[in-house]
């Protein structure tokens, strides 16, 4: 079966769209760190970019029960935070990950960023303050804060919401496993990344991530089974948690190089099965391409499972692979099962990267089969085809970067984007108040920029609905990955 004529570009990997626009990668980076701003929860600082978002959720305080020294209450703050796309309720374990993700952006590729490294490091801040409030009660890792049914029956800005601020806990007898351990990662990565800028917040980030690590693997169950009912349809753990402790381990590996992170990794490392996954939910395919940087040098019993399994994820994506298990739409942008496709595009182009990387120190190609190999050029021609799709190189011209480029999305799915500022509108907007604005065919009057939103169909079509979330709806864990992407091809332009 021949190539679409389109994918025929991608697959010459060249820069530029069938226009022949060329990119302003630099441009797409800032935006893409800017967006982060219009996702903060709590009181905003001085710096604030995004001026038209204000303080929110100042109220997400708690007083619960120290169960190490009964019967004494204590005050947990959980202001601060993300809200993980267009609503405004605070998911911990996508969120984690899209902490893990800015991390490792700046780990790999901090030092292309010029000026926006500042930004990008603000960004991871922002979360890893929260999370030091998430697991400070020891015992406790908050899971998320928000009823979601009660916020989701609502259209209204997050200054404004009214809706139970409900917070939700994972412990000793109700475990959450996955949501514990993608928390433990983000605090390691991050706690790698500030180790060059704040040696004492990278120590305490590290400190806290191996105590929570340690909380995960020790009470080891799903929050699917104990919070189930409040997370479950949204965030529902669908891979099990066998794959967060891993992960969780490989990066604590990776900030401390105890044998004992290394060993959990060998030990456990067989229970993962799905190695072409990556995203919030399944963390298989970064584990093995994380992993394969971290062992190149060792002699690790579980270092060919996971080479193996990286290079087969690798041909599960390539479009000429006998192995590929990825759709291609006609205009080239790769596809999997599941909402918000855009996610898959931005992680697994940061994964090709990654491992493009590794392959390039170790003078190797991948043999996908049937006369196919997967070279280091070939990874990034895949990752920069893919990333010039989202800036505009698809066959609607379309950039689905909000703010990037001359046609991008004007109706997304976000409820302070889609409602008037409270510059604009001092008024208290209730619950059902907004539906005027969700319904409105009109532009959002604020402009999210940098948000990544779903993007297009199968079809390469887009219709620009704020109802339809699944193509039109933002999330952190969507542009989190791409920074680090946006920041190499800035400096490799060609």
């Amino acid at each position: 079966m021949g190539f679409p004529q389109r994918l025929l570009f991608i697959l010459a990997g060249t820069i530029l769209s069938v226009t022949g626009l060329k990119h302003n990668y630099g441009e797409a980076l800032s935006k893409s760190i800017l967006f982060f701003e219009g996702q903060r929860s709590g009181k905003l600082p001085p710096t604030q970019r995004m001026t038209w978002r204000k303080d929110s959720a100042l109220q997400d305080v708690y007083i619960i029960p120290d169960t190490t020294v009964l019967p004494v209450l204590r005050k947990v703050d959980l202001v601060g935070g993300y809200y993980d796309a267009g609503d405004n309720v605070k998911f911990n374990f996508p969120m984690a990950f899209s902490t893990t993700m800015l991390a490792w952006s700046v780990i790999e590729f901090g030092k292309l960023m010029g000026p926006d490294l500042k930004h990008a490091l603000d960004a991871i801040r922002w979360a890893t303050e929260y999370f030091l409030k998430a697991t400070s009660i020891p015992g406790f890792v908050f899971a998320q804060v928000g009823d979601p049914y009660a916020d989701h029956n609502c259209w209204e800005r997050p200054e404004d919401m009214d809706t139970p601020r409900t917070a939700f806990a994972v412990s000793r007898d109700f475990p959450g496993s996955e949501v514990s351990a993608e928390i433990a990662a983000a605090l390691a990565a991050s706690s790698v990344v500030y180790r060059k800028y704040h040696i004492g917040y990278s120590t305490r980030l590290l400190q806290r991530a191996i105590k929570v690590f340690d909380f995960a693997d020790k009470y080891r169950g799903s929050y699917n089974d104990s919070l189930g009912p409040w997370v479950c349809p949204f965030y529902c753990d669908f891979s099990g948690y066998q794959d967060e402790l891993v992960w969780g381990a490989a990066w604590l590996f990776k900030a401390t190089k105890r044998p004992y992170y290394l060993d959990y990794i060998d030990k456990n490392i067989y229970n993962l099965k799905n190695f072409a996954e990556f995203g919030w939910d399944s963390k298989d395919a970064g584990i093995n391409v994380l992993v394969s940087k971290l062992l190149i040098n060792s002699s690790s019993n579980s270092k060919p499972f996971i080479l193996n399994n990286a290079d087969k994820f690798v041909c599960s994506v390539l479009p000429e692979s006998p192995s590929v298990s990825v759709s291609y739409s006609p205009g080239g942008l790769l596809f999997k099962p599941g909402g918000s496709n855009l996610q898959h595009a931005t992680a697994i182009s940061f994964l090709f990267l990654v491992y493009a990387g590794y392959l390039k120190k170790t003078n190797k190609e991948i043999d996908c089969g049937g006369k196919v190999f997967a070279s280091p050029k070939r990874l990034k021609q895949i990752a920069r085809g893919q990333v010039d799709y989202i800036l505009g190189s698809n066959p609607v011209n379309m950039s689905y970067m909000v703010g990037y480029g001359a046609k991008y999305p004007e109706r997304i799915h976000h409820r302070a984007s889609s409602l008037p500022s409270v510059d604009e509108h001092r008024g208290h907007i209730g619950c059902k108040g907004g539906s005027f604005y969700f319904h409105s065919q009109n532009p959002n009057p604020n402009l999210l920029v940098g948000a990544v939103v779903g993007g297009p169909d199968m079809k390469d079509s887009y219709a620009d609905s704020r109802a339809d979330f699944v193509h039109s709806e933002p999330t952190t864990y969507i542009n989190a990955p791409l920074i680090g992407v946006l920041a190499y091809f800035n400096s490799h332009p060609s």
